[in-house]
């Protein structure tokens, strides 16, 4: 029964079309699965099997009549517990919010899902507010990684990573303000994009402003793609999207990388300690592009001024600023790192602020010189494979971002960066390459990432531990 559990989304479509499986069937065994799986990885907060089978049998029914509602009816998908879902509680990894409060809004991408036919099977584990890349809370325990119990999926999409590889839906919607989509999915061998900012809408507004966004999570690239010309649909609650452009992104994805030009920077100009396997892996991934007819070139990137020191004060000024939603009884509740990061953004000057704004304008210029000479940039995901759950941070590291030197920088400039596989330590755990492009860019992306998963399916390998 593992080949059901990691059919993609386009698999099962085209079995509930051919009549082979039904949404029921697939939905009843996945509910299975979860209550076999989850008491050992915690992927999940939230559990609705009346509700999930609910949607199951009007998907079915439609399918019987053979008048599927979208490009997802039936196919099962997890929602990560930062984004709000009609009739399920959001809550935020948090002891603070109270559950028992009318639920009655979706956010735009759980709106786009519900009208595309998707199933929900549940709502995923996440550190409180999403402030850590790790994903363990008061409220919901740690969430562990199905490659190796013993270790973390990373954060904050820790849940939605875990499921997937698990075998536990074929889609997930992850949450990415620093790399809380990519971090996870490079830990636990899945797909997942940071699209475009303001390419997939948002409501209510995020924590982190411009630099937060919604995206696909995913086993395959052509799945992710999928969901993407889903969640992509305009929303009229978010003013500040970008103009929909009603593309297909399953369009032109399997057109390869030829004579593309790829900048490959093994540490992104960072001071950072990339642990060998890791390096020699992502580097041996980004030279196959050579094979692939794309033109790859090492380069060295050199930054102005220390981009952690850049983006730690927007990170903290954004949690001071959120935490106001609060009362004092709530703030009493909530994670003492969570609380940590709000002080810092407290004692933050308004001149600090816009000091270190000021510096992301600069660093996104530089950025974009470096693609107009290059179409995309490679670099690892994450510069060590995931380790001991239960931890906030790799041992040797003394602080919560020395080892995250990669992926916030794409959150500063706003652009579409994706984590594909690309390999394994000698351990067997997963390793992620980073792909980045410019702006509105996210079509080139995913080409890319499937170009390169089409040529190496480390997505195939389902050497879990549970």
């Amino acid at each position: 029964m593992d080949d059901l559990a990691y059919l993609s989304s386009i698999e099962l479509i085209q079995h509930y079309r051919n009549r082979s499986l039904s949404p029921v069937e697939v939905a009843r065994f996945l509910l299975d699965r979860i209550a076999r799986y989850n008491p050992k990885i915690n992927a999940f907060r939230l559990i609705d099997a009346a509700t999930t089978l609910a949607m199951a049998e009007a998907s079915e029914q439609r399918w019987a009549k053979g008048e599927p509602c979208g490009l997802l009816d039936g196919v099962p998908i997890s929602i990560k517990d930062l984004v709000a879902t009609k009739g399920w509680s959001t809550l935020r990894g948090s002891q603070a919010i109270d559950p028992n409060q009318e639920w009655s809004v979706d956010a735009p991408v759980t709106a786009r899902l519900r009208e595309h036919g998707a199933v929900f099977i549940g709502k995923t584990n996440t550190p409180e507010s999403g402030h850590k890349v790790v994903t363990q809370s008061s409220l919901t325990g740690i969430t562990r990684n199905p490659w190796d119990l013993e270790k973390t999926p990373g954060g904050s999409s820790g849940g939605a990573a875990a499921a997937l590889a698990s075998g536990i839906g074929s889609l997930a919607v992850g949450t990415d303000g620093a790399g809380s989509i990519r971090i996870p999915a490079a830990f636990c061998n899945v797909f997942g994009l940071k699209p475009t900012w303001g390419r997939v809408p948002v409501y209510p507004v995020s924590t982190f402003g411009r630099m937060s966004t919604i995206g696909p999570m995913a086993r395959t690239v052509r799945d992710a793609a999928l969901m993407y010309n889903a969640i992509t649909q305009p929303d009229d609650r978010d003013c500040f999207a970008l103009p929909y452009d009603d593309r297909n992104y399953l369009d032109g994805i399997v057109d390869g990388v030829r004579d593309l030009r790829i900048a490959f920077s093994p540490d992104l100009g960072q001071p950072c300690r990339v642990d060998l396997e890791v390096s020699e892996i992502v580097a041996k991934a980004a030279q196959s592009f050579e094979l692939l007819g794309a033109r790859v070139e090492t380069v060295n990137l050199n930054w102005p001024f220390d981009l952690m020191k850049m983006f730690l004060p927007i990170w903290y000024a954004s949690y001071a600023n959120f935490l106001r939603l609060y009362t004092p009884e709530q703030i009493q509740l909530m994670d003492a790192g969570l609380l940590a990061i709000a002080i810092e953004g407290h004692s933050l000057s308004l001149l600090d602020y816009f000091a270190a704004m000021n510096q992301k304008g600069i660093i996104c210029t530089q950025l974009q010189e470096l693609f107009d000479r290059y179409d995309l940039l490679i670099t690892p995901t994450m510069p060590i494979p995931a380790f001991d759950a239960g931890q906030l941070r790799p041992k040797d590291y003394a602080d919560d971002w020395s080892w995250v030197p990669f992926t916030y920088l794409f959150n500063l400039t706003e652009q579409p960066a994706a984590s594909v596989p690309c390999g394994f330590t000698t351990a067997g755990l997963p390793i992620g390459m980073q792909i980045a492009g410019p702006l509105y860019s996210d079509a080139l992306v995913l080409r890319a990432s499937r170009s390169f998963e089409q040529a190496h399916p480390f997505y195939e390998q389902r050497n879990i531990q549970i």
